[in-house]
């Protein structure tokens, strides 16, 4: 078999893939876990690049709104300097509440992709579609289902920890 032969059979890392940019989410909702917050991890995507990232901090900052999506929108506004994010996706790891929903219509994010559903309390289409609802004056783009097992196989393992201290 020839060097050019086993390359083509290799999978190619798309890094501006949805799967990538939900590892990078990822990534925080594990700073989340250690930290004892509940692993939910956000990052806002703006031409392929990260401009933020965040991790719920309820516990940490002792502040109800600290979910990270609310900390990722607020970074991503001082980032591109105003608090339109139109041209912006945000990734996060678990489908946004009904607080995250509102902001992330206002905030007017163009796209919205999450991990795991929440069905008793999420606001992209499980329990309510808040990000869609057609009479708010912009409407989110919604993808679900990235990396599902990853996203609440963290979730299931905190809970469970919490269940045994």
């Amino acid at each position: 078999m020839r060097y050019t032969e086993c390359m083509e059979e290799e999978p190619v890392i798309d890094l501006a893939s949805d799967a990538h940019f939900m590892g990078e989410a990822l990534r925080q909702a594990h700073r989340a876990y250690e930290a004892a917050e509940v692993p939910v991890g956000a990052v806002v995507v703006r031409e392929g690049k990260i401009i933020a990232r965040a991790w719920n901090q309820v516990e940490t900052l002792k502040d109800a709104t600290a979910h990270a999506e609310m900390l990722a929108i607020t970074q991503a506004e001082n980032e591109v300097g105003d608090w339109r994010l139109n041209d912006c996706d945000l990734y996060v790891t678990k489908e946004p509440c009904p607080m995250c929903a509102g902001a992330l219509v206002h905030a007017r994010l163009r796209r919205v992709i999450f991990g795991c559903g929440d069905p008793k309390g999420g606001a992209a289409g499980s329990w309510i579609n808040l990000l869609q609802t057609t009479e708010l004056n912009h409407r989110c783009e919604v993808s679900s289902g990235v990396r599902t097992d990853e996203c609440a196989g963290l979730l299931r393992a905190f809970f469970r920890q919490r269940r045994l201290d």
